[in-house]
């Protein structure tokens, strides 16, 4: 018998809703509380790293995703000159086995609607418009009360509602995420035909310029910069001047944000809370308990990690006490640690302009732990 039966997860996120679905999928009854009124249809795209694509797998999706996504097993690294030179191609590691390919590239909002249906097909419920306002654990049961005036009781809570979590400031858990000092702007446009993999350019205008296809005929572009108070700057066309000094695909992708395509704009965050992630009967996973900036694609993969994790813990487990807490944070909070500081730590060395930095031997090192299943 599983260590809970009624089980709350506050955010329709991916870590939410991979924990939903694996809970849901061992008979036990899961309630999602999502504050948006309904699912969002907008967004760029997302890498998903072979270590994600193991727990998508994991969750009976593999499939799904792979007909509309674009998988790749290459990354190259271009200079940053007119012709878009390409300096090296280079095997990335396969960190979902060597039956997966080391990378995914899909659209986020088709990703969340994938797993929506998978959720729904588990027996999970999407309660959409609640925010919550308060939590109550009286040590065998918690009680969520939400902006709308309704209750809800739970064995377990789960906070996985993001970098600015509710969940986590109401147990009184004080860590924050803090800006890097980085901003980005991403764009989702159609695919030049030499795109197929993911190609990085470090220096010129930006500190990094790179794109990842996300299907034939679509794919997503970024550029990082020195972060800038841009919270009303929706203007493609400040995007475009950022890449004017890009070649290769960035021509092309040039064209496009010329005349208009959507690009969103946000600034690159880090934090991860330290010790214990639960208090009482409540716990919280994905972004609300760590977070890092983009530079090694990882943020998706750690959220599905912590999922896959807790839902073992708890369905093989008989009862919610200290030692289940202790195994999950002793899986969970060192390799996401690895993670948020190796991403901080290579966006750190763009900031400075470290030259000297071992960037192949970060990345490896990271690669070789992370093949290894949480």
């Amino acid at each position: 018998m599983a260590a809970v039966s009624q089980v709350g997860v506050v955010g329709a996120g991916a870590a939410g809703l991979g924990v939903a679905i694996f809970l849901a999928d061992a008979g036990i009854e899961v309630e999602i509380l999502e504050k948006t009124d309904a699912p969002s249809t907008w967004g760029s795209g997302i890498t998903l790293q072979g270590n994600a694509l193991r727990v998508l797998r994991q969750l009976g999706l593999w499939e799904r995703i792979s007909e509309h996504g674009y998988a790749f097993n290459e990354l190259g690294l271009r200079a940053p000159d007119p012709n878009g030179t390409v300096l090296a191609i280079v095997d990335d590691a396969l960190m979902g086995g060597e039956d997966l390919p080391a990378t995914l590239g899909m659209n986020r909002p088709e990703l969340a609607s994938i797993m929506r249906e998978r959720a729904r097909e588990a027996g999970v419920k999407i309660s959409y418009g609640k925010s919550v306002e308060s939590i109550h654990d009286d040590g065998t049961r918690v009680q969520v009360h939400t902006a709308d005036g309704d209750k809800h009781d739970y064995d377990l809570l789960i906070g996985a509602d993001g970098i600015h979590s509710t969940v986590r400031r109401a147990l009184g858990i004080e860590t924050e995420p803090e800006s890097t000092g980085m901003g980005i702007w991403r764009a989702f446009v159609p695919r030049p035909p030499e795109v197929v993999r993911t190609d990085l350019t470090y220096g010129g205008t930006c500190y990094i310029a790179g794109y990842c296809p996300t299907g034939e005929e679509h794919m997503y572009a970024y550029l990082v910069e020195q972060a800038q108070d841009r919270h009303d700057v929706h203007d493609a066309g400040v995007m475009a001047d950022l890449a004017a000094n890009y070649g290769g695909p960035w021509t092309e992708i040039r064209k496009y944000l010329q005349n208009g395509a959507q690009v969103n704009y946000t600034r690159f965050t880090t934090h991860l809370v330290e010790g214990n992630w639960h208090r009482g009967r409540t716990v919280i996973i994905g972004d609300a308990a760590h977070s890092c900036p983009p530079t090694i694609a990882q943020g998706a993969a750690m959220a599905l990690e912590d999922a896959a994790v807790l839902a073992e813990l708890l369905i093989n487990s008989e009862t919610l006490d200290e030692r289940l807490w202790e195994q999950f944070h002793d899986r969970r909070l060192e390799r996401a640690g690895a993670v948020v500081n190796a991403s901080a730590q290579l966006g750190q060395w763009l900031f400075d302009g470290n030259k000297d930095a071992d960037v192949p031997g970060l990345l490896a090192t990271l690669a070789a732990r992370l093949v290894v299943p949480a």
